[in-house]
């Protein structure tokens, strides 16, 4: 029997929703639960071919769960060591390779020292930055958001360096991106799965959280279709996530990418409706049931971007 888990906090209605459409198929062999844990023991495997993770972004003591059942075999959505690996900033250095359209961004030192730092740890940092430098790079208004972490904390809009100033001192040891204000025409948040599934859903992001998605869809004409498509399918394979949204601010026809590293997204039917849980529930399930078929004990079966990929396959080339 080929146990299927799925690893949560708070959410409600998308994990048991994800259980139940797994064992409505009735696939020969597997089963899915919640993921129990009573003990965890080092480079002992855990009793599950597949688990998808929800939460461990918020609890250290998951995410080394998490690394050690990957460690012993365990099919890991997503991959942990990639998560714990990435922030907001390289998402957006890679995308820029992948010729993906970005907003223009910097990243900042942390107007406070970090614990057990003094001065003299910042010896290499020129004081004072290049703030115009920064600033007529970025251009006003901009938004200020940390380099990582998610759910729209600690987002600042701007409108001049008096106030960047002001509001840079309030993020205390946090690392920010500052980031080119795209005035949108239209904007969307994609689901992927596993790097082929992709659903293009229109949003708001200036509403309340709970009316993000119930906006009236745009004409979006083919081509504007198949360029998300691509864009999305491009930093999902790069990044390799297997569960992902991308976030596209739609200016003059041109899709820039604006928020794609979501481990983790929300999948809650009171916020992302009726139809968008379907689908995701549905198609969470069909690939948490292939990668249980697919799955060999005891080997490595995680999923690894096609960046790491061509970095080992470039690293092998010179030895």
């Amino acid at each position: 029997m080929k146990k299927i888990g799925i690893l949560f906090g708070m959410e409600d209605t998308f994990p048991h929703a994800f259980i139940e459409r797994v064992n409505s198929k009735n696939e020969k062999g597997i089963i899915a639960e919640a993921v129990s844990i009573d003990k965890v023991v080092q480079n002992q495997p855990t009793e599950y071919a597949v688990i998808i993770d929800r939460i461990s972004q918020d609890v250290p003591f998951y995410r080394a769960y998490l690394k050690n059942a990957a460690l012993t075999g365990t099919t890991v959505i997503n991959n942990p060591f990639w998560w714990s690996a990435d922030d907001k900033f390289f998402n957006n250095c890679l995308a820029d390779v992948l010729g993906v359209p970005l907003p223009k961004t910097v990243i900042l030192p942390s107007a406070e020292h970090p614990t057990d730092t003094t001065s003299k740890s910042f010896r290499n940092l020129k004081f004072p930055l290049d703030w115009e430098g920064i600033f007529n790079y970025i251009g006003f208004p901009a938004y200020m958001k940390p380099y990582a972490g998610g759910g729209w904390k600690n987002v600042y809009r701007l409108e001049s360096k008096e106030e960047f100033f002001e509001k840079h001192r309030e993020t205390g040891q946090l690392v920010m991106l500052l980031q080119e204000e795209i005035v949108f025409d239209c904007y969307f948040r994609v689901y992927c799965l596993g790097g082929k599934a992709v659903r293009i859903m229109p949003y708001e992001p200036r509403n309340p959280h709970h009316l993000r998605y119930v906006v009236e869809n745009p004409n979006m004409d083919k081509k504007l279709h198949a360029t998300i498509k691509d864009y999305t399918l491009r930093l999902c394979q790069g990044l390799g996530y297997d569960f992902n949204t991308v976030e596209f601010a739609v200016r003059d026809g041109i899709p820039y990418a604006i928020d794609f590293g979501n481990p983790a997204p929300d999948a809650d039917i009171h916020s992302v409706g009726a139809e968008n849980f379907e689908w995701v529930v549905e198609e969470a399930a069909k690939l948490a049931i292939s990668y249980a078929k697919a799955h060999k004990p005891g080997k490595t079966n995680i999923s690894w971007g096609s960046f790491m990929h061509q970095t080992i396959a470039e690293s092998k080339r010179f030895k």
